[in-house]
């Protein structure tokens, strides 16, 4: 993907850049999170403590780019279904929110992970 490319899509609003999102993952088959070198995945937490959050991105690009200047942090790859068996039942059980590709605005779609895996199934579905 050029930088034109990916400037072009960070570029876009946050509900567009949930459905370029979901349309690249259902293609792709993975999600991909940002993990530092212990292995953890970034978490963010709203201003005001109400919303945590695990950022996703449809393709490692836009990871890498998101984090950039944050050091230790590298973009790591999640199969959808090991997201749908594993990971879905453990942000809700954790609280957690999903909020999906972070763009160049600062704004995103917060959505529960389970309501992000509906999405995700229907947009893999034949119509």
């Amino acid at each position: 993907m050029s930088d034109d490319q990916l400037q072009s899509v960070l570029e876009l609003n946050g509900e567009e850049r949930y459905d370029y999102f979901l349309s690249e993952v259902a293609e792709d088959r993975e999600i991909w999170i940002l993990v530092n070198a212990e292995n953890r995945f970034l978490k963010i937490v709203s201003e005001d403590g109400d919303v945590e959050y695990l950022p996703v991105w449809p393709r490692s690009e836009f990871a890498l780019d998101y984090a950039e200047g944050a050091g230790d942090l590298k973009p790591k790859s999640i199969s959808l279904p090991e997201f749908f068996k594993k990971w879905v039942p453990g942000l809700e059980s954790d609280g957690l929110e999903v909020g999906v590709f972070p763009g160049l605005d600062k704004t995103l779609w917060i959505t529960e992970p389970s309501e992000l895996k509906n999405d995700l199934q229907d947009e893999m579905s034949p119509m």
